[in-house]
């Protein structure tokens, strides 16, 4: 018993060694993106030592961000804006994977400078497995969605040089956060004009005839889900099993309310709810033929149900791709070539 402090001293000296060296490799890693772009990434996060992290009203915490700025960035000059929304079990560290590809397509002139964000929308402020999506969604997780529109959009609107036409404004998201940019582009179409999505969950509530989430779509055999069964998969990634109650038990329960919870923030029932019409948004959709978690799907009963509203979606697919980051970069030209005339009358 008498070994016991010296033995918790030890212990915590080798916790702060881990911290400290957890923080150099850090800062490295950041040090070296930087080093890699022709634009710059600046640090509101605690990833790499200082703790940066901008205060979120809404959340009542501290939260993570990155925010790009472009090639002879002018605190002078007004530039375009987008957020980036992540994909579940992730936070704001994918945006480091990406960064490189808007950095180049700005660099090489396929597209005007522009002011990027990346918040964390992980409910627990780090990725994990369980309790791993928020959508982006005001729901019994945490009131994400004013996160990002009351946080996020008026932080970088007050901090930077950031053009005010909405047309100058984009939500780009991946899986999780591709469902999350197009129902926020719906909702708040004064503050966005430009969505995209890369393989963007878009029909939530999406079965066949049969009641199957597995099925491909067919127009001609097409349901609703009406109940949850949080124990069913939506496919399997990286090895493991995908199960709804992973992903929509901490949002809306499994109670009745839960399909009416939602529905609201389904992109395909959205279209209806904000009676989106054409020429209200440049919508855009990435996504995969071998979708591991039949993401095309849900992605096509969208595009279906969109063309019966005489709406236009731009559309970039792989038929061979999955639900991966190799996949997303593989389309991102397409993307690139798709955004860059919508957003030329704000850039250069």
């Amino acid at each position: 018993m008498r070994r016991l402090p010296w033995t918790l001293g030890l212990l915590a000296l080798s916790l702060l060694f881990v911290e400290a060296r957890g923080s150099l490799l850090g800062r490295r890693r950041l040090d070296h993106i930087n080093q890699e772009l022709c634009g710059q990434l600046v640090d509101y996060t605690h990833n790499h030592g200082a703790d940066n992290r901008i205060w979120s009203e809404v959340l009542c915490q501290k939260r993570d961000m990155y925010v790009y700025l472009p090639p002879h960035y002018d605190p002078d000059r007004l530039y375009p804006f987008g957020i980036y929304l992540h994909g579940a079990s992730q936070d704001e560290q994918a945006f480091l994977d990406l960064v490189g590809s808007f950095d180049k397509a700005i660099a090489g002139g396929q597209i005007p400078p522009v002011i990027l964000a990346a918040p964390d929308g992980s409910i627990q402020g780090r990725p994990t497995l369980f309790n791993s999506a928020s959508f982006f969604a005001n729901t019994h997780a945490g009131n994400f969605e004013d996160f990002i529109i009351h946080d996020v959009y008026d932080f970088m609107m007050e901090h930077y040089p950031i053009r005010p036409e909405r047309e100058a404004h984009a939500l780009v998201g991946a899986s999780m956060g591709g469902c999350a940019a197009f129902s926020l582009a719906m909702k708040y179409k004064e503050c966005f004009k430009i969505v995209i999505g890369f393989h963007p969950a878009l029909n939530m509530r999406w079965v066949d005839c049969h009641c199957r989430y597995r099925a491909p779509f067919d127009p001609c055999c097409w349901g609703w889900r009406t109940e949850l069964n949080p124990h069913e998969a939506l496919g399997r990634t990286k090895g493991v099993a995908i199960r709804f109650k992973y992903l929509l038990d901490p949002l809306v329960g499994r109670g009745p309310e839960a399909i009416d919870q939602i529905s609201q923030f389904n992109p395909i029932e959205l279209l209806d709810f904000c009676d989106i019409r054409e020429g209200d948004l440049d919508m855009f959709v990435a996504y995969a033929g071998k979708d591991e978690l039949n993401i095309a799907a849900q992605v096509e009963s969208f595009l279906y149900h969109a063309h019966e509203r005489g709406l236009t979606v731009g559309v970039a697919y792989d038929p061979n791709g999955k639900h991966d980051l190799a996949t997303g970069r593989r389309l991102f030209p397409e993307v690139i070539e798709w955004v860059a005339p919508r957003m030329a009358a704000y850039g250069w």
